[in-house]
């Protein structure tokens, strides 16, 4: 089911309140956990082993699994596991195995067995894009078509508070607890999502699943070349890839910009806590709520620029130095405008993309595209870093937030609201 904009008669409130919707917040908690616990976490963690700058950007290569999750997802698509059903035994299987993987994490050494934590990263991320697939591919299955654009909502606003848990409690923690016990609390929160996938319903097949393999994997992308012609896939593709590139490239590297500049562990967890959870919140329901007033068209417009100029917080407070006050005003907006408002109109862009028929494919697709920056192009943040210190690296970040901004005439026209993409 594609998101449809519905101005006249757009959800209320109660939206949120049926099973549906209370499962897809769940799950999008789940979803976002993993991530976050090795942007955040993991980076403080090897940060506080001795790591250098570029060292710490490389790891990002071992997320490349984010990048291309379309491999597999066909599988997902063909194949159940267990009696759960199609898309419930897929969540399962891999919430559990998060679980173990993130709490058995923290009980290696740093300084004498990084080869094997780049192998556990590995799992997590190879895990995490597997339960990626298919949370979207049951969030677009189970929700009414009313309920769409709204869900698209709760599930980044919910995806980015998760990012609370490793950024906040995990780092105040950390303060006064061993490292191991620490991602052994970080991994139990994995533990909600599990039980929710245990008792939520099994949603209803749209149309005839896949015959077989070729099927599964050659028709999504099929049908979306020939839908609109290939220069119109490319640019749908470019504009996937590049739309929060830069706010990406600015994150990626945070929790080491924050200590380099003076914060302690606790303040950064302390801040994000304070300023974090309530700027999340507000991001992804105002998001929810501005997308269906201006439309997604429109909605990609303004959200984008907001997260543009939210970069522009980093390098303030790359010039200021240890402010606590500033770090929680530039955590609060970032955390609205790029994770809440920016995430939700890309979610609902990509979801009004993909063909009912193949939705978990051709999301995974999309979703794949976005990650592009932040698993390759953001293993060279280290050495752009070292280059040119942080504030210039804020800077090229913010002009690298607008080539997607002018695709936009084309990709969706201010004065267009209902079309389809």
């Amino acid at each position: 089911m594609t998101i449809q904009e519905q101005p006249s008669s757009a959800p209320g409130w109660r939206t949120y309140l049926n099973g549906r919707t209370v499962s897809i917040l769940f799950l999008g908690f789940s979803s976002g956990l993993p991530l976050y616990t090795l942007i955040y976490l993991m980076q403080a963690w090897l940060a506080k082993s001795g790591l250098d700058v570029k060292a710490l950007g490389l790891f990002a290569l071992v997320t490349f699994p984010y990048t291309f999750k379309f491999l597999w997802a066909p599988l997902m698509d063909r194949y159940a596991i267990g009696s759960l059903g199609r898309r419930r035994g897929w969540m399962a299987a891999t919430q559990l195995s998060l679980f173990l993987v993130i709490g058995g994490l923290g009980m290696l050494d740093p300084k004498l067995e990084l080869t094997m934590i780049a192998g556990c990263v590995f799992l997590i991320a190879f895990l995490s894009a597997s339960q990626d697939v298919v949370i979207d591919a049951y969030r677009r299955e189970i929700l009414a078509e009313n309920e769409q654009g709204l869900g698209a909502a709760i599930i980044v606003n919910a995806y980015k508070a998760a990012s609370l848990i490793p950024s906040a409690l995990g780092l105040v923690l950390a303060d006064s607890m061993s490292w191991q016990a620490v991602f052994w609390i970080v991994a139990a929160f994995m533990l909600p999502g599990f039980v929710c996938t245990l008792l939520a319903k099994e949603p209803a097949v749209y149309g005839a699943p896949p015959k077989n393999l070729q099927e599964a994997v050659v028709l999504p992308f099929r049908e979306f070349v020939q839908r609109d012609g290939w220069n119109q896939a490319l640019l749908i593709i470019g504009f996937v890839l590049l739309y929060k590139i830069g706010d990406s490239m600015a994150t990626a590297l945070s929790t080491k910009f924050f200590l380099d500049i003076g914060f302690t562990t606790k303040q950064i967890g302390l801040a994000a806590n304070a300023t974090g959870w309530w700027a999340a919140l507000a991001g992804g329901a105002v998001g929810g709520i501005w997308m269906i007033k201006l439309g997604i068209n429109r909605a990609l417009w303004v959200f984008g620029v907001l997260q543009a100029i939210a970069i522009l917080g980093f390098a303030w407070l790359a010039r200021t130095g240890p402010d606590s006050l500033l770090l929680s005003a530039v955590f609060g907006f970032e955390a609205f405008a790029s994770l809440g408002l920016g995430a939700a109109a890309l979610v609902a862009f990509m979801s009004r993309a993909t063909d009912p028929r193949y939705t978990a494919t051709q999301y995974a697709l999309f979703s794949s595209l976005a990650a592009v920056p932040r698993t390759f192009i953001n293993s060279s943040v280290g050495y752009i870093v070292a280059e040119t210190g942080w504030f210039w690296f804020f800077i090229v970040c913010f002009i690298l937030a607008f080539p997607a901004m002018m695709m936009l005439p084309k990709i969706a026209p201010w004065n267009t609201r209902n079309e389809q993409a």
